[in-house]
């Protein structure tokens, strides 16, 4: 009998690369599916579609609710339950809350099957804890239904300068006192923008900061204008070449592309109007 092959023939396409100790994996075109994660952290960034070697990631943040970025949501839910896994945790715009429940429950009657999870509703400025050393911050994004990004942040002690001459047993009698002895440190690790307009960037710098950056570019052709791009809430690789020297990533990962476009005219189109991609930065996602 044939040995089966390690990918399965069912599954959906799945990208991986690593970047700074941190693998990126998952697939994005824009009206088809966008899923997204990252193992290392146990999070994941929309359900457009669900691989089978996602299920047990139990942290989901959804930037909106346009089917291609939702779609996979109680197959997910289902699928843990099937396993007996724990329920996951699912954070998504606030104002789409009470209609996913709505949505949830009918899919539970037609499958005779619970759906349990932990709906969350999110709004800009919201943080969420998933750990000690981890916080996830939400930031508005302007798309055609409401819309969030999401920054990804590593989070650290460090003993506050006034107390560094002090010995270990003085700083912790300090501490056992009361005394607050160390600071935070934050490290932007991962942004997630979703679908937006450039100005959700222009107005979160720090996701320009952030080791890698998962960013939309729906359009690149001089053929598609700039305005109507703007208007349905997307960007243009216009966008891109004016703002290049303000991206400060290690890695910015451009996907979401139109279908309107074969990978070739992508990459031509692109490498042409960045030469350098961005320092060797740039990674086209197909």
């Amino acid at each position: 009998m044939n040995q089966p092959s390690e990918q399965r023939y069912y599954d959906q396409p799945v990208r991986r690369e690593t970047f700074g100790g941190l693998t990126v994996e998952g697939f994005s075109r824009a009206a088809m599916q966008t899923y997204w994660r990252i193992p290392e952290l146990k999070l994941g960034f929309d359900l457009g579609s669900q691989p089978w070697s996602f299920m047990g990631t139990p942290y989901w943040f959804v930037s909106h609710t346009h089917m291609d970025h939702l779609l996979a949501l109680p197959a997910y839910i289902a699928r843990r339950r099937m396993m007996k896994m724990e329920p996951p945790t699912i954070f998504m715009p606030e104002e789409a809350i009470t209609t996913v429940r709505q949505l949830l429950s009918i899919f539970s009657r037609l499958d005779h099957g619970s759906l349990p999870c932990h709906l969350n509703g999110v709004n800009p400025g919201d943080e969420k804890l998933l750990s000690n050393g981890l916080i996830v911050s939400v930031v508005k994004t302007y798309h055609t239904i409401p819309s969030v990004g999401y920054i990804v942040w590593e989070r650290r002690k460090r003993l506050k300068e006034k107390y560094r001459l002090l010995n270990e047993m003085e700083i912790r009698n300090l501490a056992i006192s009361g005394v607050e002895v160390s600071r935070e440190i934050r490290i932007p690790k991962v942004a997630y923008l979703g679908d937006s307009r450039i100005q959700a960037l222009d107005e979160n710098p720090v996701m320009l900061q952030a080791d890698i950056l998962i960013m939309e570019l729906s359009f690149v052709a001089k053929r598609h204008r700039g305005e109507r791009i703007h208007k349905y809430g997307h960007i243009h690789l216009d966008d891109l070449v004016d703002r290049q020297q303000q991206f400060q990533n290690n890695t910015v990962i451009a996907s979401h592309f139109s279908t309107r476009y074969l990978d070739i005219e992508i990459e031509t189109t692109v490498r042409r109007r960045l030469p350098d991609m961005l320092n060797g930065r740039l990674v086209l996602w197909f």
